[in-house]
């Protein structure tokens, strides 16, 4: 499996990250990545940009040294209603949208998230729900991945959340559990490095290694075909 595209990364924009995008894209290149998306931490997150930021992002080149730069935003799920921080008329401005549950923005504190995924999905904006299976955040697998059908919207295997240390660790048995069912049921998967530093873009050794103990054949993982991957997310832009 080559995955040729990160979907998941955050620059200093994010407040508690350490590259800018031109980092990020001199590292892409050189591990031959077509394409990064910059997916910022949106408003709630401690730290992170205002809208004007995101608004902003219209000044990003499509291209630094040879990688497509796609726009993007990685939101926070507020609350069960599946409120996210920003928008429709900023994140209408981006490329696509992720939308994650992150401890210090959600309000509340539920036994079964089912609803709360869902609710984000319906979200016209939302593409992909960032970070599936953290064990503090559990859901139905089957509703979840009917409404993924639904809606349009990818599950995300995190690599960042397979590294011990990762806030997250812990969840690898119910990713499996996930994964089994995602391809029982054809539903592709997106890869994201989670990168917080540039180093780290197209890190996906982690998920890699266990969608393969998985069984998940290539054509599920949207990261290994640019087209592949914009043509499911509905991604179309003209290059200036």
């Amino acid at each position: 499996m080559n995955p040729v595209l990160d979907i998941h990364i955050h620059t200093i924009a994010s407040g508690h990250a350490y590259s800018t995008v031109t980092e990020y894209a001199r590292e892409a290149a050189a591990k031959g990545l077509e394409l990064i998306a910059v997916t910022d931490h949106s408003p709630a997150m401690p730290g992170a940009a205002n809208k004007f930021y995101f608004i902003n992002m219209r000044v990003l080149p499509r291209r630094l040294n040879g990688v497509e730069i796609l726009r993007g935003v990685e939101l926070n799920i507020l609350d069960p209603e599946g409120t996210v921080d920003l928008g429709p008329g900023v994140i209408s401005r981006l490329d696509f949208a992720i939308a994650s549950i992150h401890t210090p923005c959600f309000k509340g504190n539920l036994d079964d998230y089912t609803e709360v995924f869902i609710n984000a999905m319906k979200n016209p904006h939302v593409k992909v729900i960032g970070h599936v299976c953290d064990p503090r955040y559990l859901f139905d697998m089957d509703e979840f991945i009917r409404a993924a059908e639904a809606y349009g919207v990818y599950p995300e295997v995190n690599n960042a959340s397979l590294k011990p240390g990762s806030s997250r660790f812990g969840g690898d048995e119910l990713l499996r559990r996930f994964l089994g069912l995602c391809v029982k049921r054809g539903l592709p998967v997106c890869l994201g490095s989670d990168a917080h530093y540039h180093g780290d873009v197209g890190n996906f050794d982690s998920a890699v290694k266990l969608l393969q103990e998985c069984e998940v054949p290539e054509r599920l993982v949207l990261n290994t075909s640019v087209e592949k991957f914009k043509e499911a997310l509905g991604i179309a832009y003209k290059e200036i």
